[in-house]
């Protein structure tokens, strides 16, 4: 809040909010004049910060990367890598904002696809840790890792935990892959904040925010880690290697 009451005291002429619903919220409660342009995982719609997608009103549009929707296909990938995984834990961030929508929206896709399901909830590094240690003790066959900016922003620090407690676990986005997790499904970030970038320029160049419908991504990519599964002793089906569109050797 006291950083966004910073900008508009600046008189910016446009502010840019990411990483997760937090900073956006605190940017709306601050000006209903400064254009805002978002980026967020969960329905900006239930979140309060736009009357719909197609018409936003106010001085608020941007980008919702429906994170919470790809739980599905997240599911879908980790069940094939491991079958009969049951029990699958999933980390959440209990400070998220949309937490309980995402905890009610995984619960009811474990659900449909007859599988069991347990919650931990970890903000810092500490409890991140904990909580592997914890899920591994329970006997969990795999870990589901929510999307949350917190998390995003510590991708060793989950793949590390997810290593040393031998858990085939699932993650948003590539970095986590890259630093060592075993697979990712989700947005291409780097394309969505170029989106972001692209939407405050229009609005710089003036065109109202009101006048901007709420984008979504129509471009999402799987990623495979085969070190990190060869260590856990996992043989990735040749079916689920192809549909990867990048591999990590």
């Amino acid at each position: 809040q006291d950083l966004a009451a910073d900008l508009v005291a600046q008189n910016v002429n446009i502010i840019v909010a990411t990483g997760g619903p937090d900073p956006v919220l605190a940017a709306k409660s601050a000006t209903t004049a400064i254009p805002i342009v978002f980026s967020v995982g969960g329905d900006p719609v239930k979140l309060g910060f736009v009357q719909s997608l197609a018409r936003p009103g106010g001085n608020v549009t941007g980008f919702s990367l429906f994170t919470n929707l790809l739980g599905p296909k997240r599911f879908g990938f980790l069940r094939e890598l491991v079958p009969g995984i049951a029990p699958i834990a999933i980390l959440i961030n209990p400070d998220n904002m949309a937490s309980d929508e995402q905890i009610a929206e995984l619960e009811q896709t474990a659900s449909s696809l007859g599988e069991r399901v347990t919650i931990m909830r970890a903000r810092e590094e500490a409890e991140i840790e904990a909580a592997f240690a914890s899920a591994a003790a329970a006997k969990v066959r795999a870990m589901f890792v929510a999307s949350d900016a917190q998390y995003f922003a510590r991708p060793a620090v989950l793949a590390i935990a997810a290593a040393r407690h031998r858990l085939p676990t699932s993650f948003e986005a590539r970095n986590f892959v890259e630093a060592g997790g075993l697979m990712s499904y989700g947005v291409d970030f780097a394309e969505v904040y170029r989106q972001v970038g692209l939407y405050a320029a229009r609005i710089l160049k003036g065109e109202k925010p009101s006048d901007l419908s709420v984008q979504q991504p129509t471009r999402f990519e799987f990623l495979l880690n085969l070190k990190t599964a060869t260590a856990l002793s996992l043989a990735v089906p040749p079916a689920l290697l192809a549909r990867a569109d990048e591999v990590i050797e």
